[in-house]
């Protein structure tokens, strides 16, 4: 049977951040947007480590904050309190040139519409964000092949994103987050474009990809995928209500 902690009543469990197998460590994380009128309290409170090779679902209704929290952990957003630690280094407060790097370096990104680029070939597809690291050509390709062989795309390396089907495409950008070897893969919706039979494809994929040592945190709305994880967060209302374990 499943063990289940309310995490809201127990803020002291973030007292993990500081062991060696945490990779990010989220001590009350707070996100509120502003517009002239309206103030909304996105993210109220969230205490949340990840351990290297935990595979974790972010789950809970529309608009409870899971998209939010994910942008946070990415480092595409900034928390407007709390602080976030990713391999023990708080990233909260750096300057956007450092933040890119580490997003660059230690994030990977799977995203529910794909964001391939429609007149690059699959392989510069994958092998772009190691160019924009620095990384040289001989290096870049030995990485991009590696990627899109874990895949099964190596087979469609000069293929054109038009020419590959919705699920094939979304191997593609799951290429593309492994290949510079980054500590977390971060998925947001991943089978959220694609069918049924497609969508199993994919969430075979990253349950390969975990066995095989992969850190992944997911966003879904789909309970049947969010099973696939070892662990089930729940938001509601931007708060975690429930830290559930698999059976």
């Amino acid at each position: 049977m499943a063990s289940t902690e309310t995490i809201n009543e127990q803020p002291n469990r973030t007292s993990g951040g500081n062991g060696s197998n945490t990779l990010i460590h989220l001590d009350a994380v707070t996100k509120v947007f502003l517009t002239d009128e309206v103030e909304t309290h996105a993210l109220s409170g969230i205490h949340l480590d990840i351990r290297t090779g935990e595979y974790v679902s972010i789950a809970g209704p529309s608009g409870c904050g899971k998209s939010t929290l994910l942008s946070i952990l990415g480092l595409l957003d900034t928390p407007s309190g709390g602080s976030y630690s990713l391999k023990g280094t708080e990233v909260a407060n750096l300057s956007f040139p450092e933040r890119a790097r580490i997003r660059n370096r230690e994030i990977g990104f799977i995203f529910q519409s794909f964001n391939l680029i429609g007149d690059l070939t699959v392989f510069e597809n994958v092998e772009l964000p190691l160019t924009y690291r620095g990384m040289g050509a001989s290096e870049r390709k030995g990485f991009v092949l590696e990627a899109l062989e874990r895949v099964g795309m190596g087979h469609r390396a000069k293929h054109l994103p038009s020419q590959l089907s919705g699920g094939q495409q979304q191997r593609v950008a799951v290429a593309r987050a492994l290949a510079g070897k980054p500590a977390i893969l971060l998925a947001d919706e991943p089978t959220g474009n694609l069918d049924s039979r497609n969508g199993d494809a994919v969430m075979a994929l990253l349950k390969e990809l975990h066995a095989g040592g992969a850190t992944i945190c997911m966003v879904t709305h789909d309970t049947r995928f969010a099973e696939h994880a070892d662990r089930t967060i729940h938001l509601f209302d931007g708060r975690v209500v429930e830290d559930r374990m698999a059976a």
